[in-house]
């Protein structure tokens, strides 16, 4: 029984050795597929699959074949493994602390303010390039078509998700009768009726992509608590496995006798 951890850590890591073939897969097919969403995860998801295919292997090969070295390998990579995902997930609950939709008086929709998100977020945004990728991403995802054919009843009894809020529609409190008379959200202004203009360009566009943001980031965060406790009780088994092997590696694979000094009784030689 005192190779039981060995077993148990051996066919954890015989799993996730086997989980991590389709994440590098999935990677590499986001790098040859020409949708720009995609591409945003391309390096995540190929980083993620190899460190996980690494760690199982050298983890798998310690544990079964009783190599100390590799499980040495194993509980360090795995250990700052362990520190950059607590670090990862409170930085997350951080970020996505802030943020959320405004209710619109008579509509089932919200709106979204930009200034409400944490500054990291809207420092994101900033970068030109980085808006013109995403809005490009939003173009092909052709999210607002859905909607391109609402009724006025419509808008007043539909739901609609946080880009479309803020990308398909101009502001619920413009007023474009009393446009030069009355002043208005800037987001007024911004809006056109050209299906590659639309709001693309506005606060409240940005302010419903990072809201979405927000949302997936939270349930990942949330998901990450799961595998963090997965990973500290592999770890622990791992430090079992790890002493056992050490031991294997001696004339005392239960453990060093120390009752070497005792004086043996006056009938031990016979």
């Amino acid at each position: 029984m005192y190779r039981f951890s060995n077993t148990v850590i051996g066919f954890l890591n015989l799993f996730t050795l086997l989980s991590s073939i389709p994440i590098i897969g999935g990677g590499l097919w986001m790098a040859r597929s020409s949708t720009t969403c995609e591409s945003f995860l391309q390096t995540p998801f190929l980083v993620i699959g190899f460190v996980i295919l690494i760690i199982s292997l050298a983890g798998f090969i310690g544990a079964c074949f009783n190599v100390a070295w590799a499980l040495w390998v194993y509980l360090v990579v795995m250990l700052f493994l362990i520190g950059a995902l607590m670090a990862l997930t409170i930085f997350g609950f951080v970020v996505t602390s802030q943020g959320g939709g405004v209710e619109v008086p008579g509509r089932v929709y919200k709106e979204y303010l930009l200034n409400s998100y944490s500054p990291w977020l809207r420092k994101r945004l900033h970068d030109p390039h980085y808006w013109e990728t995403i809005r490009s991403c939003i173009l092909g995802s052709k999210t607002c078509d859905k909607i391109a054919y609402w009724t006025p009843i419509d808008y007043l009894q539909k739901d609609m998700s946080p880009i479309q809020s803020g990308c398909c529609k101009p502001p619920t409190s413009c007023n474009y009768v009393l446009a030069t008379t009355v002043a208005q959200d800037p987001d007024c202004y911004r809006w056109n009726n050209a299906p590659n203009m639309l709001c693309y360009e506005c606060d409240s566009c940005k302010a419903g992509v990072l809201e979405s943001v927000r949302r997936d980031w939270h349930k990942l965060s949330v998901l990450n608590i799961v595998v963090l406790l997965f990973l500290i009780s592999i770890y622990a088994i791992g430090c079992c496995a790890f002493r056992n092997t050490k031991r294997s590696e001696t004339d005392y694979p239960y453990g060093e006798n120390r009752m070497s000094k005792v004086k043996p009784r006056w009938d031990f030689h016979w």
